[in-house]
Order: C-alpha cells, then sequence, then structure tokens
C-alpha cells in the first residue's frame, strides 16, 4: 500500500464498503418506486368504456351526425382503459400510473365475502399496517381518494338494482374483473347484491341524512358515487370493500386557466370546458342536440364540442365546497353554475348531464348524471312523512330517465328516493388538441 493509501482512516474504508454494499438495493426501491409508464399525465381522464348507443330504452346503431342522439359517449373514443397485471397482487393503470391492490379479499381466505368489509377507521388503519408490512415491496400505500377510486370505473357495467336472485355470475360490474377481483354483496350474511360499495378517503364537506357523517365511495356493482353515513340506522358503523394505490400524488388536481373568451382549461386534464352551463334544463335527447347546435355556431370559436361523460365532468367537481358549506356549486369559482330553487325551496345548483348511458337489466332508459349541488331525496320519517334532504351529497353521480315526467315521481325513486329532475343542465366540454 502506498504512503497516501496508509493516510486514509480505516473507518473511511468501512463506510466505502457499507455504502457500495447497499448501492444496489437503493437503485432498487428507487427503480421500483419510478416504475410508472413514462406516458402518464399527472390526471389523465380514462375513457368510460361505453361501446354501445342507446335512445331513450334501447340500443340502437350509431346514429349520424344531424340525426336524433347523435354525439353520445360511445361515439368518442378517449383514453381507452389499459391495464398491466404486475403478477405480485399488484396492477398498474397505463394511464394514470396509479397502482393497485388487485383484490379486496384482505382476510385472504380466497373468498371476497361480508368479512373482507371494513368501516372508514378501519381501512385507515389498514392501510397503515400495510405500509409498515413493506405490502407487496411498497410502504406508501394509501386509501384512494374519490376522483383516483372513479378513475377504475367502467360503463359496460349494467346496473342490477332490482335482480332478486342469488346467482351473480351473469350480472356485469362496473370494473374490468381481467384484472380486478370483485364480488357482489354477500347475500348469505344478510346484504343486497348491489352491496358492493368501495370507500374512498374523501369525506364530504357537509353531512346527508339530516346530520350523519359522510364518506363518498364507488359502487361497482350499480355503478354510482354515493356520500355513505358513516353509521348505518341503528348506530352500526357502515362497512365497505377497500382497495389500495400508490403512485402518481397529483391524480385528480385540476389546473383551471381562465381563458377570458368563456372557456376554461383544465392543464391538468387536457380538456377545455364552457365557464358557462346552458343556463336551462332539458331532456337527454335535447342535450345532445343542444351541444351539436353550438357546435354549428361555432361556439366560442369551436365546433369540436360534446356533452362529457361521466368520468370527463366528474373530473371538475371540486369536492371541498357544498351549498351548505361554502355556500356554493362543488366546483371551482372559476366556473359559473345557474342557481336553481330545488324541491324544498331552498337556493341550489342543478344536475348535469353527461353523454353517458346507464345501461341496466331493463335496458338503456336512464343516462348518468353528476350533482353539483345536493343530491336530494326523499326520506320517511318515523311518523311516515316524506322528508326532502340531501341524501346522497354534492359531488354525487346518480342516473335520471333520459325522458318522461318529473311529477310521475313526487316521492323521487330508489331506496333513498333520489330527486327526479329529467330536465337536467349541460356544461361542454372538448379536447384540446395538441
Amino acid at each position: 500500500m502506498n504512503n497516501s493509501m496508509r493516510d486514509i482512516p480505516r473507518s473511511y474504508f468501512l463506510r466505502m464498503l457499507t455504502l457500495i454494499a447497499i448501492i444496489p438495493s437503493i437503485l432498487s426501491i428507487s427503480y421500483k418506486e419510478d416504475n410508472m409508464p413514462a406516458n402518464a399525465k399527472n390526471y389523465t381522464v380514462v375513457d368510460t368504456g361505453q361501446t354501445k348507443c342507446y335512445d331513450n330504452s334501447k340500443k340502437i346503431p350509431s346514429p349520424n351526425p344531424g340525426e336524433p342522439f347523435y354525439g353520445q359517449d360511445a361515439q368518442y373514443n378517449g383514453n381507452q382503459p389499459s391495464y398491466t397485471d404486475n403478477g405480485d397482487g399488484t396492477i398498474t393503470d397505463l394511464n394514470t400510473g396509479l397502482m393497485w391492490t388487485k383484490s379486496p379479499d384482505w382476510n385472504r381466505d380466497g373468498v371476497i365475502n361480508y368479512e373482507d368489509k371494513m368501516t372508514y377507521e378501519e381501512a385507515l388503519a389498514f392501510v397503515e399496517r400495510l405500509n409498515k408490512e413493506n405490502y407487496l415491496g411498497y410502504n406508501n400505500w394509501r386509501l384512494p381518494s374519490i376522483k383516483e377510486l372513479y378513475s377504475l370505473i367502467q360503463f359496460s357495467g349494467v346496473d342490477p338494482s332490482g335482480y332478486r336472485g342469488t346467482d351473480t355470475s351473469l350480472l356485469i360490474p362496473f370494473i374490468d374483473t381481467e384484472y380486478f377481483d370483485f364480488a357482489y354483496g354477500d347475500t348469505s350474511a344478510g346484504e343486497r347484491v348491489i352491496d358492493a360499495q368501495f370507500v374512498s378517503s374523501t369525506k364530504y364537506v357537509s353531512t346527508t341524512m339530516n346530520g350523519a357523517e359522510t364518506v363518498f365511495g364507488v359502487n361497482f356493482a350499480d355503478g354510482r358515487i354515493k356520500g355513505y353515513g358513516l353509521r348505518m340506522p341503528g348506530g352500526r358503523e357502515k362497512s365497505f370493500y377497500v382497495l389500495y394505490v400508490r403512485g402518481n400524488p397529483d391524480y385528480g388536481k385540476n389546473n383551471f386557466v381562465d381563458n377570458g373568451d368563456g372557456t376554461i382549461t383544465d392543464e391538468a386534464t387536457g380538456l377545455m370546458w364552457s365557464k358557462y352551463d346552458s343556463g336551462f334544463g332539458m331532456i337527454w335527447e335535447e342535450a345532445l342536440a343542444w351541444v351539436q347546435q353550438k357546435n354549428e355556431e361555432n361556439y366560442l370559436g369551436y365546433s369540436d364540442w360534446r356533452l362529457p361523460n361521466a368520468k370527463e365532468l366528474q373530473s371538475i367537481v371540486d369536492y371541498t365546497r357544498s351549498p351548505d358549506t361554502t355556500k356554493s356549486p362543488a366546483i371551482d369559482p372559476v366556473f359559473e353554475c345557474t342557481q336553481i330553487t330545488n324541491e324544498g325551496n331552498q337556493t341550489d345548483y342543478p344536475y348535469y348531464w353527461t353523454s353517458t348511458t346507464h345501461a341496466s337489466l331493463h335496458g338503456g332508459e336512464n343516462a348518468v348524471y353528476i350533482a353539483f349541488g345536493r343530491a336530494l331525496g326523499w326520506m320517511r320519517n318515523p311518523s311516515g312523512r316524506y322528508v326532502l334532504m340531501d341524501v346522497h351529497g354534492a359531488g354525487a353521480q346518480r342516473s335520471d330517465p333520459k325522458a318522461g315526467d318529473p311529477s310521475d315521481y313526487p316521492h323521487g325513486r330508489g331506496p333513498q328516493g333520489d330527486v327526479v329532475r329529467i330536465y337536467n343542465y349541460v356544461r361542454l366540454v372538448r379536447t384540446i388538441n395538441q
């Protein structure tokens, strides 16, 4: 050894040897953390996967421009759902860059049922445990936000509401079961078939059901977003199926720019929106036609507007806002929303149509809307009187009949008496051409 080497302390060599030994593991961890699709945007809105066209009740051939029902969801190809099964219990979404747990079978008995469900607080505590265990090689799992969770919904599903059987093998859920493990409600435990609610981390900033603390979730059995009270009638805590997510911490974060010409650009999604809504309600067929009329007018300088699909419209919901807490719709104030007087004579904000049909076992008579105001329903109190209340929360995604008379539904429909309006509002969207 030469004199210069003798002058270096022995402790230096030990530190260098230690560093050399751990470099491979550091590189491996870095690679695993950053191994996300290079083409993933911060907030890529994934297409709904709807491929069938409908009129007011049934499937139809794809309409041509100028024909009734032209411009619906299935006629536009967005960012088609695309996943990779990593073979280790995780699924990577190639559009969003999000990595998901594959299965909600958390007791790992090979069966997804009521025993796998968790309360909201249990779901938060369980993910902390998974991270301490470095679950599947990662320690940054989280309970997904409602926008992250909704990125998985696919409207190739069919709503089984009203189904009285227990055999679910022929039913079609609203999630890709080629990649994700899924089960309907556990009827052997007294649940309904549609009790396949998945919980998010997004709590409603207001309350539902006259004061209930509420968290949003996605029901992949019936294809809806709903605010769920954390406690059931009687006091028992509500339980949910759970998936966890990691990666792309910016997913669901909008970056709105007011262009000063009546349009709003979301630089996070690459979508341009009309700043103002339609100003009046209309049935679904009229909504589709109204958009085409605006294109003929070259509205705001563009002729490629469309009625947004369900996932596009949900992307601009602001879940930090609500009529009862911010005295505003659930949308960034850069947008203008028409004020309405709701069925309870309160100042409120509209439901907005999407181009997406909400197919059910009965056909295609319903279309998806997003509630930017209170998602109202008529509930019976103990004396049997109907009481109007916010039952699902601003930002809920439900569905209305595409046509008909709202007065035919004086106390709404469904288990929570969802208010039926039919004449819903419209906000335009277009894709920015890069």
